[in-house]
């Protein structure tokens, strides 16, 4: 998940904008490891970067998961403090165009902080997200697949089969109003931690959403 490039790897590689994976800390269920984000993030990071003239950076594991604090294992930081690592990775780069490869959706500071500069992007987007589902044939509507369900689940099993626990077959939960999450935290909405249906999840379609996701990045690649 570390890249091992050497600085002279570095200066070789001539890259084009530099890319931060930001992950997570939290339940993902029984069926998924609490690093769930964090491994999507880096598999994602580094498929661009087998793609793309990119210089890869380590993965950010701890952010914005205070949602899930009634699970045990979730950790979090604050936005304040996720707001200020990321730009501080962006100035240390010196004018080296960013983008933030995040796989957590309660990272909501993380668009303020692009929306701050002019020379950072945050990916995938809500549009990049949907254009993989399709090209991927993923069942679930997007607001019903919010947690550890047929995305998550599908791109683990193709990528990082070991750490997909059995039982995801049977684990399918659908809490489609969840419009207090942010005041109740997810607790309410789901007693396994899970909200989606990871029993639609496969590798193939893992296989695909990856595929879709590493092409969809030469847009922004191409606008930064």
């Amino acid at each position: 998940m570390i890249t091992l490039a050497t600085t002279e790897d570095v200066r070789a590689r001539g890259a084009a904008v530099a890319v931060l994976p930001v992950g997570s800390f939290e339940q993902h269920g029984p069926h998924l490891p609490l690093a769930t984000d964090t491994i999507i993030a880096c598999t994602i990071a580094n498929a661009i970067a087998d793609a793309h003239p990119v210089r890869l950076l380590p993965p950010i594991t701890i952010s914005c998961s205070h949602e899930h604090a009634a699970w045990p294992g979730t950790v979090s930081i604050s936005a304040r403090t996720l707001h200020a690592v990321v730009t501080d990775i962006a100035e240390s780069l010196r004018g080296l165009p960013l983008v933030v490869v995040n796989a957590h959706g309660g990272n909501y500071v993380l668009s303020n902080v692009v929306q701050e500069s002019p020379r950072m992007a945050l990916y995938p987007t809500s549009a990049d997200w949907a254009d993989a589902r399709a090209a991927a044939g993923i069942e679930t509507p997007s607001n019903t697949d919010m947690h550890a369900g047929e995305i998550e689940t599908s791109i683990l099993l193709h990528a990082h089969p070991e750490v997909v626990r059995p039982g995801y077959e049977t684990s399918d939960h659908v809490a489609d109003d969840r419009r207090h999450l942010l005041t109740t935290g997810l607790a309410p909405y789901t007693a396994s931690g899970v909200v989606g249906r990871p029993s639609r999840a496969s590798a193939d379609k893992g296989r695909d959403l990856l595929a879709a996701l590493v092409g969809g990045f030469a847009r922004h690649l191409a606008t930064l």
